[in-house]
């Protein structure tokens, strides 16, 4: 365990499963909360696996994408209704998996809630997974934003994971049992969504 040092992240939406496992690695996580809002992030979307391939699962925003407010000033747009379509991909994905009934309740019912702020509905996300997967770390937010920290003291992996690279970067990660790997080979470092329903918590303890 990287006890010596701080490990810091972005606060993604059902993050990947490389991120979760960093939690076991390190005593103390920040979680970024000063940060502007990055697009084409894992700030508000996962990806999921389906019988076809990939499906990116989007949060829709108010004022677009684009907007270079503070992350946790972004509002989620709900006219759309995109949480029910969330859980309705998720369901047609992951209905058969082997623990889809110990976590659905709970997914769906994250999905539920209507936060006002993206940042807010990450941090409950966050917070859940913490408690499911018994992470000893202690987590705790930013208070300021730094560009640069000192590697000696900070493990910096804010912006590591991105949907453009996310296979790029898996680590040392388990290999387990996927609903639709005979038709479409093992898809690494998927959303925790995906490991939860198909192996449960315990597949990522090391």
């Amino acid at each position: 365990m990287e006890s010596e040092k701080v490990l810091i992240t972005d606060n993604q939406y059902f993050p990947c499963i490389s991120l979760i496992k960093m939690w076991f690695e390190y005593s103390y996580v920040e979680i970024e909360a000063c940060d502007t809002y990055q697009k084409n992030s894992f700030r508000n979307r996962c990806i999921i696996a389906g019988s076809n391939g990939l499906i990116n699962l989007s949060v829709p925003l108010e004022k677009g994408r684009d907007q270079k407010a503070s992350y946790r000033d972004i509002k989620i747009a709900w006219q759309d209704k995109w949480n029910v379509q969330h859980w309705r991909s998720i369901t047609s994905c992951y209905r058969r998996a082997p623990y889809f009934d110990f976590y659905a309740g709970s997914v769906e019912s994250l999905l539920q809630k209507r936060h006002v702020y993206l940042f807010d509905l990450n941090l409950e996300i966050a917070a859940w997974i913490q408690k499911l997967f018994k992470t000893t770390a202690s987590v705790k937010l930013t208070d300021n934003f730094v560009q640069e920290y000192n590697p000696a003291v900070m493990a910096d992996f804010r912006n590591y994971w991105r949907p453009s690279n996310f296979r790029n970067h898996t680590g040392n990660l388990p290999r387990y049992f996927q609903l639709f790997e005979d038709r479409n080979g093992f898809q690494p470092n998927l959303s925790i969504i995906d490991l939860l329903f198909c192996a449960g918590p315990k597949a990522l303890i090391p």
